[in-house]
């Protein structure tokens, strides 16, 4: 589980973050929502301790995540895997490369016989068996997120982030991977947090949704907790994205 509990977080006169509280459930999947500006990514960075809070904590398990020791705080890091909005693949690499960065650059000590396996299960897991060879310009934009997603779980990752999963995918795509981030949640019983502005996948998708309004969690029920709400902010949030049953 993780709990967020009072989280501050200022970039000069920016006050970002004003008391976020937060639970996040082990193996839910919850969609963290909210116009551009509203502290999604911030949040997220500081789940993973990329960033410091001037107030309040994020605590994973038993432990505070901004007092850990820096060697606490790696090894809590291996806990997450992340798909990145544009998959983030590197172009001069080839997708086994790419796929398998993790494994190498965090000394998991593994054989190249391992780390190929490896490589080829979770690329089997998200549906492209046999593509280790291919680069990045090879693929198409659903094939990059697969390729992407396949590297946040190569680890085995207890929670697993995703940046705006179907941005620039088409319908059919953007179906595609719903169906795989459900999938995966309920085959490998992961706690999975989404940052997205795609309503559609939200409902696809989500256990629980949490809104962000002016830094704070404004909203926090499941999906169709907010179909039913009845604040004006919210009922204005659903009006502007189309949101529905």
């Amino acid at each position: 589980m993780i709990e967020i509990k009072n989280l501050h977080k200022k970039f000069n006169e920016n006050h970002v973050l004003q008391g976020v509280n937060l639970d996040i459930i082990e193996g839910e999947t919850l969609a963290i929502i909210g116009k551009s500006g509203c502290g999604k990514s911030v949040l997220i960075k500081h789940i993973v301790g990329l960033l410091l809070p001037d107030e309040g904590y994020v605590k994973i398990g038993d432990e505070i995540v901004h007092e850990v020791s820096n060697k606490r705080l790696y090894e809590l890091r291996r806990k997450f895997g992340y798909l990145f909005q544009g998959a983030a693949l590197f172009d001069s690499m080839t997708v086994e490369e790419n796929v398998s960065l993790p494994l190498v650059e965090n000394e998991y000590k593994l054989t190249p016989e391992e780390i190929a396996k490896t490589v080829a299960d979770k690329l089997d897991m998200v549906g492209l068996p046999g593509i280790q060879k291919l680069k990045p310009a090879e693929l198409s934009g659903g094939m990059k997120k697969r390729v992407g997603l396949a590297r946040a779980l190569v680890t085995d990752p207890e929670f697993i982030l995703y940046d705006e999963p179907t941005t620039g995918l088409d319908p059919v795509m953007s179906d595609s991977i719903d169906d795989l981030m459900r999938e995966l949640n309920e085959k490998l019983n992961v706690t999975s947090i989404i940052i997205t502005h795609d309503m559609f996948s939200v409902k696809n998708v989500a256990d629980k949704i949490a809104m962000m309004h002016e830094g704070k969690i404004y909203f926090h029920g499941t999906p169709r907790d907010l179909l039913n709400a009845e604040d004006e902010v919210v009922v204005n949030f659903i009006k502007r994205t189309g949101f529905h049953a």
